[in-house]
């Protein structure tokens, strides 16, 4: 994932700037050609895109994102590129693709340094922070609301499968007994003092699996995946490129299974392109990025 770290908020406000992941192999696998219409499913600050616009002449882009504080980045950041870029404030799942129209699709499905670094999006224990974690601020369900009001089961549930947390019972068992909960320390607080000593300072904090888990829950992350790579491919034109990158094992394997079984496009990844180790240095971000390419039948 993403890295966790972040500005103390009397130096420096985070900004929606996007170092994109594999931009070599982002562009060799979506075989960019002059003229072509390109969709980045998940614009944020418009790195991707960018790339993708200077690498042919006369390139157009559709750029969705569910944010619209990343919306509002990526028009600043490309703006040079005036009517070739097409901007849609839409979660990648609901967007009405349009059959047979784009040379290739990109998601990047890593949250990006701005969310974590912003203390008030409640993405991040490094902060203090309200418990919110919405993608798409328009929508109503909260990390609070899931932290506050959801089952003991429930919490177990998603604890173990999105965060793959093997002490979810023994967290979820003494958040229970604090609850309610406002902000993003008071629940990591309590995480890190549900956990024996050698887990507490392992090497990453112990509420990292729980944060995430409640991301994922609150932006169903899995389930718009599983309907995006169920749409996305049938908008292709024969012989479109689908360029995915995840940056965690629930994330690779939903993709690597939806286009190994898909009968729209063959895959043109059998391993997942990875980082380099230069680019790693670079960017740690790149680090867990795992790309799979798909092209339409």
């Amino acid at each position: 994932m993403t890295s966790d770290s972040s500005q103390p908020l009397d130096t420096q406000q985070p900004t929606f700037s996007h170092t994109p992941v594999l931009p070599k192999e982002v562009i060799e696998g979506l075989q960019i050609q002059a003229g072509g219409h390109y969709l980045d499913a998940t614009v944020g600050g418009g790195g991707h895109s960018r790339l993708i616009l200077e690498a042919a002449s006369d390139v157009l882009v559709t750029a969705l994102d569910q944010d619209e504080e990343a919306l509002a980045a990526a028009r600043q950041e490309l703006a040079e590129f005036g009517n070739r870029v097409k901007f849609i404030h839409s979660n990648f799942a609901t967007y009405n693709y349009p059959a047979n129209t784009f040379a290739g699709i990109l998601a990047d499905l890593g949250v990006s340094s701005y969310h974590l670094d912003t203390p008030e999006r409640g993405f991040s224990f490094r902060n203090e922070g309200n418990l919110d974690m919405r993608m798409n601020r328009q929508q109503s369900l909260t990390a609070a609301d899931v932290i506050n009001n959801w089952t003991e089961a429930d919490l177990v549930d998603i604890f173990f499968r999105y965060g793959e947390e093997r002490l979810s019972r023994r967290i979820t068992r003494r958040i229970l007994e604090k609850r309610p909960y406002q902000t993003t320390k008071q629940l990591a607080d309590v995480i890190a003092g549900s956990v024996p000593p050698k887990y507490r300072y392992g090497r990453i904090h112990p509420a990292t699996r729980i944060f995430q888990a409640l991301r994922i829950a609150v932006n169903d992350e899995l389930g718009v995946l599983e309907q995006f790579l169920a749409k996305a491919p049938l908008a292709l034109v024969p012989g479109g490129r689908l360029v995915v990158i995840s940056f965690h094992s629930l994330e690779d394997r939903i993709v690597k299974h939806s286009l190994r079984e898909s009968s729209t496009v063959n895959v043109v990844t059998k391993k997942p392109i990875i980082a380099q180790e230069e680019e790693i240095i670079e960017n740690a971000r790149s680090r867990s990025a795992k790309l799979r390419i798909a092209q339409r039948n």
